[in-house]
């Protein structure tokens, strides 16, 4: 009889450190510092929590306290900043993705920018299947009418145009380019919601079927939402016809 391997169980994170994180999550773009009951309304933290966690952030220079007695973040996360930047690899960040796509979808996954008049294919993961789109890392293609230029057109763009509120995302065209392609796009966001790129699924028309592409599209949005997260982003409210601006 053949054993199989059971997964080890996830580890569980510790509550302490889950409450010291949503305290530094709590500041937005803007806030200068934040009083303690406003930390509270954000965390759901009483404020007995907050102001004992506060203690050990302020130890090792992640929080400040003004004048006032407000809250602010500290310098250690400025330094621990620089560091990101400094190692920051958008390929390791992308490439897991579109690894876990091409499994999911079974068609070829791809990472688009915009580059002028051309769409740049930054990265790229090919489908198990034999028949499929030979696109390799680097290419160029026009910015035409298939979904993955629909969807970098529409970002690049500042603010949204009116006509993203006639589009469902992820968008999917068949034959924009080349009779025999199909393909969806989703785009993904860096930190302060900027457009990064589009992630992308491409397929021959014949496998790639409209009902295909419904069937892919919560795997495509749940990618383009997990690389957000990733480049430390947020999904913005992307308006569509069922979920108006």
């Amino acid at each position: 009889m053949i054993n199989k391997l059971r997964p080890a169980p996830a580890l569980e994170g510790v509550a302490s450190a889950e409450r010291l994180l949503t305290i530094l999550s709590a500041f937005r773009k803007g806030d200068a510092a934040l009083s303690l009951a406003e930390l509270s309304a954000r965390t759901g933290l009483v404020k007995t929590t907050i102001m004992r966690l506060a203690v050990s952030l302020e130890a090792f220079g992640y929080l400040s306290r003004t004048a006032e007695g407000q809250y602010r973040l500290d310098a250690e996360l400025l330094r621990l900043g620089m560091i990101y930047q400094q190692s920051f690899r958008l390929e390791a960040h992308v490439m897991p993705v579109l690894e876990t796509l091409v499994d999911r979808t079974g068609e070829s996954t791809s990472f688009y920018i915009r580059r002028g008049e051309s769409r740049l294919c930054l990265f790229r993961v090919d489908s198990p299947h034999r028949l499929r789109l030979h696109v390799r890392p680097g290419d160029r293609l026009p910015m035409d009418n298939s979904a993955i230029a629909q969807v970098l057109r529409l970002f690049t763009t500042s603010p949204l145009p009116p006509e993203a509120a006639m589009l469902d995302f992820p968008l999917y065209t068949a034959g924009a380019n080349d009779p025999h392609v199909a393909g969806m796009a989703m785009p993904a966001f860096g930190p302060e919601e900027t457009f990064a790129g589009a992630v992308c699924v491409t397929g021959p028309i014949t496998r790639l079927t409209a009902e295909a592409a419904e069937a892919i599209r919560p795997a495509l949005r749940e990618a383009a939402a997990r690389l957000t997260r990733s480049l430390g982003g947020r999904m913005p409210e992307i308006p569509s016809p069922s979920n108006p601006a």
